[in-house]
C-alpha cells in the first residue's frame, strides 16, 4: 500500500473531525447538548476510524497473501532451474 494513500485516509478523517467539532460548537445549543453531539459525533468517528482501519488492514493481509504467493512461485522456478543445472552437469 502507498503512503500517499494512508495519508489520505489519516487527513479526510481528521478533516471529518476537525470540522464536525468546529460545526457543533459554533452551533446555538446549550453546553449539554453541545457536549451529547460532540460525544456522538466522537463515537460515530471512532466507529467510522475502526471500519476503515479494518478494509486497510484487510488490503494489507490480501496484498500479503498475493506477494507470499508470487514468492513461492518464484522459488519453486529457481528450484526447478537449479535441478536443471545440476543435471546437465552431472
Amino acid at each position: 500500500m502507498k503512503s500517499s494513500t494512508g495519508s489520505f485516509i489519516f487527513g479526510l478523517l481528521s478533516g471529518a473531525a476537525l470540522g464536525a467539532a468546529l460545526g457543533i460548537l459554533y452551533a446555538p445549543d446549550k453546553g449539554d447538548a453541545t457536549r451529547d453531539k460532540l460525544s456522538k459525533k466522537a463515537h460515530d468517528l471512532k466507529e467510522d476510524f475502526d471500519d476503515k482501519f479494518d478494509d486497510l488492514k484487510d488490503y494489507v493481509n490480501e496484498a500479503l497473501g498475493d506477494m507470499k504467493s508470487r514468492l513461492a512461485d518464484v522459488k519453486e522456478k529457481v528450484s526447478d532451474v537449479k535441478d536443471r543445472v545440476q543435471k546437465k552437469e552431472v
